[in-house]
């Protein structure tokens, strides 16, 4: 097997996207760029359909660049170090099975799989806006809310396999009924995804003004005066400053990439850096909290990085 290709492979709740890239890109011996990339839906609550898919997507890739590589996997959710079973995915049909395994198996050699959050912080670090940081928090702030590490350019899935997941720590702004009145997906109540992802500002804007608006266009009202909407920025602003402070405390990042939707929410995000440095336990705060530079090319440039970042 060749070892001067690398390919990663991104694994959404709508779409499964594969890419190839080489290891003197990843190395930073020349530009980093796509030799083939290309995304198929992913079969919706079908699990062998989706192994069959990414396995599809990977000879396809092969036969028609003519490269093999290290495969690299990021994912929501991760593998149990104690069962080898999946766990804590939204997308739920991967829950409980031997994912990892029978993805090498459909791929016919070693994979290296991590979460997709870790994929982000990984590809930041590497190419984008976290690069030559030592420790770096990576956010994803779409449908749901995740978290990933990298120390020292590799990404830390922690003893448990669940190092960077705050997304499923309760919200710290929210009172304790509202808190155990919110079920989350993972079978927890009050996770910080029911409250910061984007379906959840979303509903809330919904609950107080009787309207439906997407992210965008709720930004967009609260320029305009629109007190919902303002309403919904300013919880969103006051409670990613407060989650972000207890892992400042906890990790103390040299850099927070953030990604997904809802990091596009301009108007909220200005006023989070001054509000997480009010709250942290440091008389200085020199954490860079930035947007991801590597837009939706960052999972599957990150899962590409596995092998030789592990």
């Amino acid at each position: 097997m060749s070892t001067s290709h690398c390919i990663g492979i991104d694994i959404g709740g709508t779409k499964i996207e594969a890419a190839l890239i080489t290891r003197a890109a990843m190395d930073g011996l020349e530009p980093v760029s796509f030799h083939w990339r290309e995304r198929v839906p992913t079969p919706k609550g079908d699990y062998e359909a989706t192994v069959r898919a990414v396995g599809d997507l990977v000879r396809r890739l092969e036969r028609e660049t003519g490269h093999t590589g290290t495969i690299g996997i990021g994912a929501p959710g991760s593998v149990s170090p104690v069962t080898g079973l999946h766990r804590n995915s939204n997308s739920t049909c991967i829950n409980g099975r031997s994912f990892r395994e029978d993805l090498s198996r459909e791929l016919r050699r070693e994979i290296r799989i991590t979460n997709d959050a870790n994929c982000l912080a990984l590809s930041e670090s590497i190419f984008g806006a976290a690069r030559g940081s030592r420790v770096v928090f990576g956010v994803i702030l779409g449908t749901g809310v995740g978290g990933g590490v990298v120390l020292d350019g590799a990404a830390w899935d922690g003893a448990n396999g669940i190092g960077g997941e705050w997304g499923h720590s309760p919200m710290p702004t929210v009172d304790q009924a509202t808190l155990r009145a919110t079920p989350c997906y993972c079978g927890k109540f009050g996770c910080r995804e029911q409250f910061l992802s984007g379906p959840a500002l979303e509903s809330r804007y919904a609950r107080l003004s009787g309207r439906t608006l997407p992210l965008a266009s709720i930004e967009t009202a609260a320029s305009q005066g629109d007190p919902h909407a303002k309403e919904v920025l300013e919880f969103f602003a006051s409670g990613l400053a407060q989650s972000l402070a207890s892992v400042c405390n906890l990790l103390d990042p040299n850099t927070i990439v953030l990604g997904g939707g809802a990091s596009n929410l301009q108007g909220a995000l200005d006023l989070v850096p001054s509000r997480v440095a009010r709250l942290v336990f440091s008389d200085s705060f020199v954490t860079r909290i930035v947007r991801a530079d590597l837009g939706d090319s960052s999972g599957v440039l990150g899962a590409a990085c596995l092998h030789a970042r592990a």
